[in-house]
């Protein structure tokens, strides 16, 4: 049976797998030769997933076709094939069906379809015109740099990218391969706007809703209040921690200066909320800082966002459950609202799955990769948060790791729960309790 679960895992899987046709063709390889299938395959699963780990650096060896290909993919996989199918449907008038509308509930992980074509009409809004601001602002900043024509091209892509939290850009034409917004550390302009994308990104849809209306509505939802919290909270602490373990590294903030250390420090925090850019080498940090990253890029974004991770929502339920338990108080209470107690049951659950899987790949690349622990467990850790930044070992991967990675990336941007429903039986309702048992913890 196909159910909304399995519609969105085979509807990703198609389009990953025409983007990876599209990508080997000569017309997108800037050396016009066929771009092997795996190297294809991994690129084409980046930018659907929206992550930005990529083998081959996009701006240079691929044509602007190619980068078209790219940055479609990017957009697709953002918002969700669900959302663009529904775009085409508005726009030719058709009526939007009753599985239709499970779907999008599913993809755009809602608890009920009440007013869910609604919100797909405010999400394409946002979208468009949050990127179209972004690529303005983009341009008209890079037109000091180069050419105008190349500036536009630039600001668009980057525009696009940087909101769908992918992390992929062509700055490999103008730094170097690999060199993302390194050449850009301490340039305010870039960076405010870059960062805006990436939290305006990875707050989510209902989120943004939340804050376009609240000149009408003069409140915020408790799910709106936990995401801005936690994610401030995220990015203040990180910003931080960063620049205080960063400060005297000369290979990172240390030959900055303060200006240019703070932008730093400010922006490696936002990046792992699975956005995937950089302005310093993430290679040359710190470890007690890398491992830092590993954790803001396991908690990731916010739900219904372009982001992956466990989601600020989860970890702010955990946190919740765990400061409940010191106090002896049976229930999670948050801004003075009690939670179900199947939230604590799912948040727990999807902590455990997403563990397993960053254990798992963890260990079959630790055999297949000759390369450090931490940087075995940083690439892993931020292909299934689809954040794209890496210590360098992407280009480095084998067959075996290319692929994992890949599949990796896939179950990150579908988020584990939704891919265990996809492949897993059919939930039949239990007709019957078991007696409560008692066992003993601790």
């Amino acid at each position: 049976m196909l159910t909304p679960p399995r519609i969105l895992a085979g509807g990703f899987a198609l389009i990953i797998l025409l983007g990876s046709l599209l990508l080997m063709l000569p017309i997108s390889n800037a050396n016009g030769e066929v771009l092997p299938f795996v190297d294809a395959l991994f690129t084409a699963t980046s930018a659907t997933c929206v992550t930005g780990l990529v083998v081959v650096d996009t701006g240079t060896n691929f044509t602007m076709f190619g980068q078209i290909v790219i940055i479609l993919l990017i957009q697709v996989g953002g918002l969700g094939f669900m959302t663009m199918a529904t775009l085409f449907a508005l726009a030719f008038k058709k009526k939007i069906s009753l599985k239709e509308r499970l779907i999008l509930q599913e993809a755009m992980n809602q608890g009920s379809m009440e007013g869910i074509v609604r919100l797909i009409r405010k999400v394409l809004l946002y979208a468009l015109a949050i990127e179209g601001t972004a690529a303005v602002l983009f341009t008209i900043r890079w037109a000091f740099d180069m050419p105008f024509g190349q500036a536009l091209y630039f600001g668009i892509f980057h525009a696009v990218s940087f909101f769908n939290n992918a992390g992929f850009d062509l700055f490999g034409q103008v730094s170097g391969p690999f060199s993302s917004l390194t050449s850009y550390v301490g340039d305010p302009l870039v960076n405010i706007v870059a960062m805006s994308l990436i939290i305006l990104g990875g707050i989510g849809f209902i989120v943004l809703s939340d804050l376009f209306e609240y000149k009408t509505k003069k409140k915020f939802s408790l799910h709106t209040k936990v995401v801005l919290s936690m994610t401030s909270f995220l990015i203040v602490f990180g910003t931080i921690v960063i620049f205080i373990f960063e400060f005297t590294n000369p290979d990172t903030l240390g030959s900055l200066n303060w200006f240019e250390k703070f932008w730093a420090a400010l922006f490696q925090s936002v990046s792992p909320r699975t956005a995937g850019a950089n302005t310093i080498d993430i290679g040359l940090m710190r470890q007690a800082s890398q491992f830092f990253i590993v954790l803001l890029m396991f908690i990731g974004a916010s739900p219904g966002s372009t982001g992956g991770g466990i989601k600020t929502t989860t970890f702010t339920i955990l946190v919740g459950a765990v400061i409940s338990m010191i106090r002896g108080k049976e229930d999670i209470v948050l801004f003075r609202n009690r939670l179900a107690k199947d939230r604590l049951n799912k948040a727990v659950t999807l902590v455990l799955l997403a563990l397993g899987l960053v254990i798992t790949v963890t260990m079959i690349l630790s055999t297949t990769e000759d390369h450090s622990f931490l940087m075995i467990l940083f690439e892993t850790v931020s292909a299934f948060g689809t954040v794209g930044l890496t210590m360098g070992l992407t280009t480095d991967l084998s067959l075996i790791g290319k692929i994992l990675i890949s599949l990796t990336m896939f179950i990150g941007r579908l988020g584990p729960i939704t891919l265990a429903y996809a492949v897993g039986p059919k939930n039949e309702r239990e007709l019957y309790r078991h007696p409560e048992g008692k066992i003993t913890i601790g």
